[in-house]
């Protein structure tokens, strides 16, 4: 299925090449200030065409369908749709007898006995991040909205590059993609994203857990190999009294070996966790795989336009993600 959310319920439809991309966002409180101009800044940060993204640069431009009345949501279902416009969808054709190595295209020909859209990748390119990404900026208007235990606002949803192609982002990375676009390869990332201030309290035991959701939520952003909150995969490597994160005067952890939760409800520190990008699929690297029309054992290069990082345009993916999960969890509580 292709909705996320109970009380904030957040659906994205449409493929890459098609008509229309979009997203309905159910559950929207009546009242917010919303303009289709309000989507812009984030939608710029995603957008393509700098140093290692794709060629393909389309307009991005939001059309607010429904949901919307004289600059206020209404609390009906909310519209927001995007346009198509810079397709080159003879470059897919290829892969009907040669699915690239990595991506959807094979697990989706045989979900769907061949019915599915390939152009782009169809349904599961990172083009369908944009809807999301929009729906972020609802989400993070929704927990603005929302006010803490001591009447304060929500503080913004963080993300940022902290690991490219194995190398902290602070040493000379671009060198990097350089050579990988070079040699027709790509890169992976690692990105941090942190809620600076929220109160205790928020989350559900068990499925709908702090963790659990924005887990969910992230594992859905196409190419994520992997999340960590807190200490993460080295917690395991500690001992008790290293990870564990003693309680202070006011209640709250002095350290954040837990990532901003315990038993899936937010403890009053920062939540904190990292995720981990796998590197583009599309390659004009030459790889051997399996050509299903001669039925045998083939060289492989991608045509068509690919970013040589996608993790580049992904940390304000990360923030939507983030928001939206934490939206549901401010609305059920």
């Amino acid at each position: 299925m292709n909705s996320f959310g109970r009380r904030f319920r957040v659906s994205i439809f449409g493929e890459s090449h098609g008509e229309v991309i979009g997203v309905v966002m159910d559950g929207v409180p009546a009242g917010l200030e919303l303009a289709e101009e309000d989507f812009m800044a984030d939608i710029l940060r995603r957008k393509s065409g700098a140093k290692g993204t794709t060629p393909r640069i389309e307009a991005d431009m939001p059309t607010i369908v429904s949901g919307v009345y004289e600059g206020h949501t209404t609390g009906a279902p909310l519209t927001v749709t995007f346009r198509n416009t810079n397709t080159h969808s003879s470059d897919y054709e290829l892969f009907a007898a040669m699915p690239r190595p990595g991506h959807a295209d094979l697990t989706a020909a045989l979900k769907w006995d061949d019915c599915q859209d390939p152009r782009g990748g169809g349904h599961f390119s990172g083009r369908l991040t944009l809807p999301v990404v929009a729906a972020g900026v609802v989400a993070k208007k929704i927990l603005a909205d929302a006010t803490m235990l001591d009447e304060t606002p929500f503080t913004c949803v963080n993300a940022r590059i902290v690991e490219l192609g194995g190398v902290p982002v602070e040493t000379e990375w671009q060198a990097l993609i350089d050579q990988a676009m070079k040699e027709g390869d790509s890169l992976g990332a690692v990105i941090e994203c942190t809620v600076p201030d929220i109160d205790p309290g928020y989350g559900e035991p068990f499925w709908d857990g702090l963790e659990s959701m924005i887990a969910h939520a992230v594992f859905a952003i196409p190419g994520v190999r992997g999340i960590e909150f807190g200490d993460g995969f080295q917690a395991a490597r500690m001992k008790g009294s290293e990870h564990n994160d003693p309680i202070g005067p006011d209640g709250r952890p002095v350290k954040n070996g837990a990532g901003g939760a315990n038993g899936g409800i937010t403890n009053g520190a920062p939540v904190a966790f990292r995720v981990a990008f796998k590197p583009t699929s599309s390659i004009r690297k030459a790889q051997q795989t399996f050509n299903f029309q001669t039925g045998e054992m083939d060289t492989l290069e991608v045509p068509g336009r690919h970013d040589a990082c996608f993790a580049l345009r992904a940390p304000v993916v990360v923030e939507a993600m983030t928001a939206i999960a934490l939206a549901d969890l401010v609305l059920l509580k």
